[in-house]
């Protein structure tokens, strides 16, 4: 029977082929609060049919696995379930696997050496409809997409000052947190001004929003 008050949490699954992550990413989440692993697999050939059957509310996926990589599973998840949000999870800083994973209809990019001190939040941020990047992942496709010269901006799009601050921080992959800290201001404030720079770009993710506002 479940316990009181479970039903209030998120419930997400795990598919990572090493024993030792799978163990560590269920410590790290037995404790955080309103999620609840529901799901754990070995591989990806494993959780499909379970995950096109209910995607659940975010999914933790390896890229690299025997057999099914992460990507083609997400790509297969997607294409039943559009609205699936999933996380890869990866030692690779690799502007392809990037672009791949993405394609593929991933939610967010987290190098594993950085699960410890963002996954957490990464979580969160998924569920708000964001894409969570590791910093230093973010600044290779970044650096993919900008001109080898210093970006010049060819239109203002009248942002504010804030706004620019912000969308400077968003280019080096921060979270809405570490960007919040940064200018001393709510998360609530950081995703408000995210909102108007969408809405002035007329963008929908931070990776177009960097590459439209910096220039190509």
């Amino acid at each position: 029977m479940s316990r009181e008050g479970s039903r209030e949490n998120r419930r997400l699954a795990i598919v990572e082929d090493d024993s030792e992550l799978r163990s560590a990413l269920q410590e790290i989440l037995s404790d955080a609060t309103g999620w609840e692993v529901a799901r754990v697999y070995p591989n990806a050939e494993a959780a499909l049919p379970d995950l096109l059957e209910d995607p659940l509310d975010l999914i933790l996926m390896d890229i690299q696995m025997p057999g099914m990589s992460g990507i083609e599973c997400t790509a297969s998840i997607k294409a039943t379930h559009p609205e699936a949000r999933i996380l890869m999870l990866t030692v690779y800083e690799n502007t392809q696997r990037v672009y791949d994973a993405l394609a593929a209809g991933a939610s967010g990019y987290l190098l594993k050496r950085d699960v410890p001190n963002r996954l957490r939040d990464s979580l969160d941020e998924v569920l708000e409809g964001g894409c969570p990047v590791s910093s230093s992942v973010a600044r290779l496709v970044f650096q993919h997409f900008l001109k080898p010269d210093p970006p010049k901006v060819s239109v203002e799009y009248n942002l504010t000052p804030r706004e620019k601050e912000t969308l400077e921080l968003l280019s080096q992959g921060k979270l809405y947190k570490e960007i919040a800290d940064e200018l001393d201001v709510s998360q609530d404030t950081v995703r408000f001004h995210l909102q108007n720079i969408y809405r002035k770009l007329q963008v929908r993710t931070r990776t177009e929003a960097v590459v439209k506002y910096f220039g190509r």
